[in-house]
């Protein structure tokens, strides 16, 4: 450990310019609104598909109709291996304010469409056809937005101030949640079941579409990296022709790492959003107000502590934090989680245990993953592994604990995370310091 922290790295020697230089807000806002919008837009899917399920998926089975608007959920997750590729590339020929333009507009149009879609009464396959297709387009914007955005935060952010400005994009994650939370809470205090199903599942789609266009006027009017438009200059105008290849052939050390330091972030985030506030309700028997009280609350420490933990991963570096989250995920996760009792402090303890040492990962993800690659193949680099290992690992998680919950042998799933925590905590501690790297 003392090794970790005697090495000098150029962040410290700058700490006093870093803290005199004033924080670009409209850059950093430019960068965080799509992540806001995608979980907003996430979270309210799963929320009200129990309302506008069979208004899409007709069927006499209440459940099937909602596993089939949760098939088309899944149908967009999917979707995001790809769209790390596609817009990776274009990303990294185009530049980062058109890839994050193009994204926040795929995001806009589909939830507008959704929300004045016509239903199967009116006209028939075309609404679950309409349906599919404007979820397999957000799939692709959602894998697009994570390489566009943080390659645009961290190439904008001063080298002493890297951190901090990634500090703001899961911050962002939290608030898209919040808010969506809170949204769908409101409505179920103001509107009947009758009205929900009617007319209400539509205005959470409608909002979410219009934050969007307001976030693609955001970023409409902020400038191209500096870290961008240097690379283009060096290169006068070549360009990877077989960017795929390129990255695992001349970039395969750096890819490897991306995917270790994914894996375990993957499960975290999922493990203390979705399933523990489920597992202390349904095996608990705790009220659904009390587990989600405490849920929210503990999102919001989360969110509130992301700039604070990428202003102190520039002071100290990235490898302190990184290990300690993979270290106590693989040392404390299994007692921890499995010592929750059935009240409203308990739960609130587990979860701020889950997410304050995840948070100490996600504050800087964007930026030690952009410390990784080169400017011509950064977007890719990031979006594609990614995703790949958001799809594979993160996107089996829900399925994977229900199963394993359904057998009675949810314990095995902590164990299998604390595996994951073991082989990350390897990646974190096999990797060189990048705090305060030059990006070229």
């Amino acid at each position: 450990m003392a090794h970790l922290l005697s090495q000098p790295h150029r962040a410290a020697s700058t700490s006093a310019a870093a803290s005199a230089r004033p924080i670009a807000w409209r850059t950093i806002i430019a960068g965080s609104v799509g992540n806001t919008v995608e979980w907003f837009d996430w979270t309210v899917y799963t929320a009200f598909a129990l309302y506008f399920s069979h208004q899409f998926f007709p069927s006499d089975n209440e459940t099937t109709a909602l596993l089939a608007s949760f098939a088309v959920f899944a149908i967009g997750f999917a979707m995001r291996p790809l769209g790390g590729w596609l817009i990776g590339i274009f990303n990294d020929r185009a530049g980062r304010k058109a890839a994050l333009n193009l994204t926040i507009l795929m995001m806009a149009l589909p939830s507008l469409l959704i929300s004045l879609m016509p239903t199967y009464a009116t006209i028939g396959i075309a609404a679950p056809v309409l349906m599919v297709l404007a979820r397999m387009v957000q799939g692709l914007s959602v894998g697009g937005e994570y390489g566009a955005a943080a390659t645009f935060l961290a190439e904008s952010a001063p080298a002493s101030q890297r951190g901090l400005y990634s500090g703001f994009f899961f911050a962002s994650i939290a608030l898209g949640l919040l808010f969506a939370s809170g949204l769908a809470w409101a409505l179920s205090q103001w509107l009947t079941r009758e009205q929900l199903i009617d007319f209400g599942w539509r205005i959470p789609f409608f909002i979410g579409g219009l934050g969007s266009l307001a976030g693609f006027w955001i970023r409409h009017g902020v400038d191209e990296t500096a870290a961008f438009r240097k690379g283009q200059e060096q290169r006068r105008g070549q360009r990877i022709e077989q960017p795929l290849r390129t990255l695992w052939r001349e970039h395969p050390e750096a890819v490897r790492r991306l995917v270790g330091i994914s894996l375990l972030g993957a499960f975290a985030f999922y493990l203390f959003v979705s399933y523990l506030p489920v597992h202390a309700i349904r095996s608990l028997g705790v009220e659904p107000g009390t587990a989600y009280a405490a849920s929210s609350l503990a999102l919001v420490v989360f969110m509130i502590s992301q700039p604070l933990f990428g202003w102190l991963s520039d002071r100290i570096g990235r490898r302190p934090q990184l290990i300690v989250f993979a270290l106590g995920y693989a040392a404390l996760l299994y007692p921890v989680v499995r010592s929750m009792e059935a009240s409203f402090a308990s739960i609130l303890a587990v979860e701020l245990f889950g997410l304050l040492l995840y948070g100490l990962y996600s504050a800087i993800a964007p930026a030690i993953k952009s410390e990784l690659f080169s400017t011509d193949i950064r977007a890719l680099g990031i979006g594609l592994p990614y995703n790949l290992v958001v799809a594979i690992f993160g996107g089996t998680t829900p399925y994977l604990m229900t199963w394993l919950q359904s057998r009675g042998q949810e314990q095995w799933f902590l164990v299998y995370v604390s595996v994951m925590a073991v082989i990350t905590l390897v990646a974190f501690v096999r990797m060189p310091e990048t705090c305060g790297k030059d990006l070229h």
